[in-house]
């Protein structure tokens, strides 16, 4: 099971750097998004896949006796999925202000602060 998942966690990386190095800003910003799910899937799959009892302990127990579940994965996925929600919709009304101000989403089109008629600086490799 968690090779399957370092798989997935792989293939969604090379994905989100195939989408954040195009020159449209949906693209990267689909590939932002898809970041995001890829960290929060790698801290899963390095929590430890099991199926343990969740982390509750009795009353006149000061710790459990059983082997637990550890719930810092998940808390710290629930952190992520928080934050990286907050960044993508950020990216997004910024991404939709710039097409409304330049009407193009085309990153190299997008260069009105340059001046024209000068070399322009590598684009991609």
């Amino acid at each position: 099971m968690e090779t399957a998942l370092s798989a997935l966690v792989g293939l969604f990386f090379a994905a989100s750097i195939y989408l954040m190095l195009s020159s449209y800003t949906i693209r990267i910003l689909l590939g932002v998004a898809l970041l995001g799910n890829a960290v929060n899937l790698l801290i899963f799959t390095a929590g430890r896949i099991t199926r343990e009892v969740p982390p509750i302990i009795a009353p006149d127990q000061q710790v459990p006796d059983v082997v637990t579940a550890n719930p810092l994965p998940q808390a710290l996925i629930l952190t992520a999925i928080v934050i990286s929600f907050s960044f993508f919709a950020f990216l997004l009304v910024l991404a939709f202000r710039a097409y409304q101000a330049l009407e193009t989403d085309n990153t190299n089109q997008m260069r009105t602060a340059e001046p024209e008629g000068e070399r322009v600086p590598p684009t991609s490799y």
